[in-house]
């Protein structure tokens, strides 16, 4: 359908507003959440994962798009505001925080679906035919126009974007679909701890992305249903889906591969050990998630920084760094960096061997550390001499959180300098 008249995506996706779930605490991460909202963190080298979701629209084609917000909100709405700004409502077009603000009830957002209906009134005002529903909070690229055309030529009257996963990832983290072969959603578990097969592919489930498209009418009458309901926990996976299974046409789009068919890239990096494994990813030699693609561009926030500077060329004092990413404003100080993505200001003083780690914004390493299998958040100062990520247990009694494989997340809490400004 897309070929012979790509003007339908078009339209489709003109008469489409966007709302993307970003209040998650992601308390998995445990410290690195402890100042910012989940989207609000860092990715990649440059990015938020907020960037993700909103890149995706816009490349979608998607242009009005609404931003709910709640839990620590402070350094997303400050990225939002000076990444995502420049969008003119006069052209049909904007990004826009919408907090919790008691709207229809004193309440603070209950669940995602309270999240929704705190905010008809707004989405109302635009008049939209489908509304898509985006979790803020997850790291993929993905054209949105062919899951609309798909969710009008099914019949649907709510879409659940999907993808195959392995049954031990999904139990208990992923809402869980079973589907016929039509794609027609026969059963949905929310987060359930021994998640059902999919027929044919032993070890393998079918988990909910957490990105919905409704017809706007149908998602109105459902969400105000649903604020009636005393018994509901007001959250899509846990009320709203499983209540439409049998009265409504709810279908599946699984989302694959486009060259391969395959299992598409989505990295939840909810825990530690995933946003490490997601950003050592992007270091590999042709990763499949793609930074470099000029036809589907990732937008964020970047203030003017000068270019990475390596200097030293000494036989015992090498500014260097291989496998890695390496972003502006970083000074790379007689050291040897390995496998490893430094964000921007990363300043690294000499004699220093950094290798598999992950070094948010504006962190600094002293002469003669020497740091692996390492997450060093934003800002931190490392003394001169530190040795992290090397023995576990001197790890955990320097204050540091060490997960079960070995990983060591260190903050500016942790080493006892001020904390804020995420």
């Amino acid at each position: 359908m897309e070929d012979q008249n790509p003007r339908y995506v078009s339209r489709l996706t003109k008469n489409t507003v966007a709302l993307v779930l970003a209040g998650g605490r992601g308390s998995r991460l445990y410290e690195l959440t402890g100042w910012r909202a989940k989207p609000a963190l860092y990715f990649g080298g440059k990015y938020r994962i907020i960037d993700f979701p909103l890149s995706n629209c816009v490349n979608s084609g998607i242009r009005r798009i609404g931003v709910l917000t709640q839990y620590k909100a402070h350094s997303l709405v400050r990225h939002l505001m000076r990444g995502w700004s420049h969008f003119r409502k006069e052209l049909g077009e904007f990004v826009e925080v919408l907090p919790a603000s008691q709207r229809y009830s004193e309440d603070w957002y209950q669940g995602t679906a309270d999240s929704i209906y705190q905010n008809l009134d707004i989405i109302r005002a635009e008049s939209p035919d489908y509304v898509l529903i985006l979790s803020g909070d997850h790291v993929y690229k993905m054209d949105y126009g062919p899951m609309l055309v798909d969710h009008v030529e099914s019949g649907a009257d709510l879409t659940v974007c999907c993808l195959e996963v392995p049954v031990e990832e999904a139990a208990n983290a992923f809402g869980v679909l079973q589907v016929d072969e039509n794609n027609r959603v026969l059963a949905f578990q929310e987060k359930p701890a021994e998640p059902a097969e999919i027929p044919g592919k032993p070890g393998l489930t079918l988990a909910s992305m957490g990105n919905y498209i409704f017809n706007t009418d149908f998602l109105f009458e459902r969400l105000i249903e649903d604020a009636e309901d005393i018994q509901s926990s007001h959250d899509f996976g846990n009320d709203i889906i499983p209540s439409l299974i049998e009265g409504a046409e709810v279908h599946a789009y699984p989302f694959r591969d486009i060259e391969t068919g395959g299992m598409a890239y989505w990295r939840d990096v909810g825990t530690l050990d995933s946003f490490w494994q997601a950003n050592m990813e992007l270091i590999e030699t042709s990763p499949r998630l793609n930074l470099y693609e000029k036809d589907w561009p990732l937008w964020t926030y970047q203030e003017q920084l000068p270019p990475a500077k390596f200097v030293f060329d000494r036989s015992d004092r090498r500014g260097m760094a291989v496998d890695s990413m390496v972003s502006g404003g970083c000074i790379v100080s007689g050291s040897h960096v390995s496998k490893s993505v430094l964000f921007s200001n990363v300043r690294i003083n000499s004699y220093c061997e950094i290798d598999h780690s992950v070094i948010l914004p504006e962190a600094e390493i002293g002469r003669n550390c020497r740091i692996r299998n390492a997450i060093i958040d934003r800002a931190c100062v490392i003394p001169k001499g530190s040795v992290i990520g090397h023995d576990a247990e001197q790890d955990r009694a320097n204050g540091f959180r060490v997960t079960d494989s070995g990983l060591v997340l260190v903050t500016r809490g942790m080493l006892g300098q001020p904390e804020g400004s995420a």
